[in-house]
């Protein structure tokens, strides 16, 4: 059977107005975090961006992650403002343990049906996370799929491009016993285990108002990942960082042996750091077991760093005049024979 009224893409829920409009919105946001080596702003078919000459031999870092299931509670709660600094913060945090600054950062926005609100509220919030880390917000896609997603729903994407000096990558390979590790401080959960999250909140019954010191259950969940960039790239202009640990899916455990040597142990000492009253809810309510806390969750520490003793002093006055909340909380040791190279004690 033949159609009587020419069909148009909007016929077919695709409305390229709203996408068009919602360009429009943007570019202010994106705006707001160039910085040099951008050659060309949002719209091109294609990014264009010039390594700085700083750099004698640049090796490029890439990262790219998302956002996972805490997109869920974002589409429960209506927080859409936040999710964007999330985005940006998995993937630059991840090339920044590499030592590399953050120079360019691009998106992935994906609908059933376009929702500009929405939709400006993330973006908007994917540029202040890359204002927070330095780096430039220079493209992205905005793909509108109906009966894809639905109602009311979208997914997130992004990576991170940065750059590092050849002699001066961080990859841990120096890092020996009597090293100590430094953690700073998360912002809670951040982007990761909100699955197990999202489990005790249902299993619980939790009051969502309820108080967690000062602020409220629902807002110390929503919080969003702390972006640690800027912080950390001026404690390496001074002192010699040997390894660093993006706290994200796999919580402590599981991360920071992935910039140890073979045959290095990192032991962390838990009295060390304090835990928020969200972690402490999180595990009662949950009647989550301390080893599944530490291979799941942050715990309260969303980066580690790893330097000499004779830095210590050094390094933590750094990040606490730039703002951090920082932790001795352990050293580096030979691993015993049959125990994990990290292990909470």
């Amino acid at each position: 059977m033949v159609h009587n009224t020419g069909l148009s893409y909007k016929d077919a829920g695709v409305d390229m107005d709203a996408g068009d409009a919602l360009v429009e919105r943007i570019k202010p946001f994106a705006k707001k975090t160039m910085r040099d080596g951008v050659l060309n702003g949002i719209g091109g078919f294609g990014a264009l961006f010039e390594i700085s000459k700083k750099f004698d031999s640049p090796v490029l870092v890439a990262g790219t992650d998302g956002v996972g299931t805490k997109l869920k509670l974002a589409f429960d709660w209506g927080f859409h403002d936040t999710v964007g600094i999330d985005l940006v913060a998995m993937s630059v945090n991840d090339i920044l343990v590499q030592g590399a600054e953050p120079l360019f950062f691009l998106d992935y926005f994906a609908c059933g049906k376009l929702d500009i609100d929405t939709a400006a509220d993330v973006i908007k919030g994917i540029a202040q996370g890359c204002e927070q880390a330095g780096c430039a917000l220079i493209g992205g896609e905005t793909a509108e799929m109906p009966s894809m997603y639905p109602e009311g729903e979208y997914d997130l994407a992004g990576f991170a491009v940065g750059a590092v000096e050849k002699t001066k990558i961080i990859n841990g390979s120096t890092i020996c016993a009597g090293d100590i590790v430094i953690g700073l401080q998360s912002n809670g959960v951040h982007s990761n285990g909100f699955s197990l999250v999202r489990k005790i909140l249902e299993v619980s019954n939790a009051d969502l108002n309820q108080d967690l010191g000062g602020v409220s259950l629902k807002q110390a969940i929503a919080a969003p990942t702390r972006i640690y960039v800027k912080p950390l790239l001026k404690a390496m202009e001074t002192v010699t960082i040997k390894g660093m640990a993006h706290i994200t899916g796999g919580g402590l455990t599981e991360n920071v042996p992935r910039v140890l040597p073979q045959g290095m142990q990192a032991v962390l000492h838990a009295n060390s750091w304090p835990r928020s009253a969200l972690f402490q809810w999180l595990q009662t309510a949950g009647n989550v077991a301390d080893d599944e806390m530490h291979r799941v969750f942050n715990c309260g520490i969303g980066m580690v760093v790893i330097v000499t003793p004779a830095d210590v002093a050094q390094t933590m006055q750094i990040l606490q005049d730039a703002g951090e909340t920082v932790f001795q909380m352990g050293e580096i040791r030979a691993q015993p024979s049959g125990e994990a190279p990290t292990v909470v004690v």
